[in-house]
């Protein structure tokens, strides 16, 4: 008798196929246009990969930690409208106007559930039950990242490289699953001596189901009366941890992750594994910021601009001060 098995609990954070469902597609839904990508798989694709949402963070925190803000637009906001842009490639703000049609506040609306409207400058937020909220006219600003399909949203840069994110996160769900069974301890046990009495066998299956504890994965015993030599054998099966490209695959995907990111490694955390490292990370810090911060800022500075006032500005960055 043999005994099957199934892998338990972990799952991924999103079905991989979902997020490109309609990719490249701009559909008119009644008043506002529907997003080329899912937005909703791409905030939970943050998720998926540690250096995935290692990567955004350490853009979003240098940017914050040059940025200067007004009571118009508070810390708060700005840092939400930062993260938006670099998750969605979409961020938005909403002028908030007192009776005498003065502006008073800037908020930021979460861009996942924002809407381009089919009339110009309308947008619409999403809310439950399949309702909407009408944003007054002219009163919201987008900022985004150009796509090169369409011209009524923004796309991230990063998705060429989710596909790597997700295998990044399937080979840990699989490991994860692997030790959950208990696998790494598994093994098979064949037994071709015949035994006079056929409770013995019982007894030695059932011996073998409690010698593990529970959610483990089972021995598998295999009984095969009057078989070849070698009446009792035992064949492990965790000889396949060292046969998987678990390594592999993981710092594969890495690379992929941070090339579509930009980021340098020694900026996240990553322990080398050469003998040279990654090099200063001062320099590598300077070189990031002049190349990727840089322009953030200065797409940054669009809000000035469509404001009329100013509303954000920036400090040096400190590596650069000096």
């Amino acid at each position: 008798m043999i005994q099957s098995f199934t892998f338990g609990e972990p799952v991924p954070v999103l079905d991989h196929a979902d997020i490109f469902n309609y990719f490249e597609s701009v559909l008119i839904h009644q008043k506002y246009y529907n997003p080329p990508v899912d937005f909703s798989g791409l905030a939970r694709a943050v998720k998926s990969a540690s250096h995935h949402q290692s990567a955004l963070a350490v853009k979003k925190n240098i940017l914050m930690s040059t940025c200067k803000t007004t009571a118009l637009l508070p810390r708060t906001e700005l840092e939400k409208l930062v993260q938006d842009y670099l998750i969605f490639g979409n961020a938005y703000l909403e002028k908030v106007k007192n009776p005498f049609g003065d502006v008073i506040r800037l908020n930021t609306p979460l861009a996942k559930y924002v809407r381009r409207g089919t009339e110009k400058n309308k947008f619409y937020l999403l809310t439950s039950n399949y309702q909407e909220h009408e944003f007054a006219t002219d009163s919201v600003f987008h900022l985004k990242q150009p796509d090169v399909n369409q011209e009524i949203y923004g796309l991230p840069d990063y998705l060429a490289a989710l596909q790597s994110a997700f295998l990044n996160e399937s080979a840990t769900l699989f490991r994860r699953k692997y030790y959950l069974n208990g696998a790494h301890a598994g093994s098979i046990i064949y037994m071709t001596d015949p035994m006079a009495n056929e409770t013995d066998v019982d007894d030695l299956k059932e011996q073998l189901k409690q010698a593990k504890g529970r959610g483990n994965f089972k021995n598998l015993f295999l009984y095969a009366p009057d078989g070849k030599e070698n009446g009792i054998k035992v064949i492990p099966l965790s000889d396949v941890v060292a046969k998987d490209e678990f390594a592999n695959i993981k710092n594969t995907s890495r690379d992929d992750i941070l090339a579509a990111h930009r980021v340098p490694p020694q900026l996240m955390g990553i322990i080398p594994t050469n003998n040279g490292g990654f090099g200063d990370v001062e320099k590598a810090g300077k070189v990031f910021f002049i190349n990727e911060i840089k322009p953030l800022q200065q797409k940054l500075e669009e809000i000035n601009q469509w404001l009329g006032i100013k509303v954000v500005t920036f400090t040096p960055y400190e590596l650069l001060a000096e």
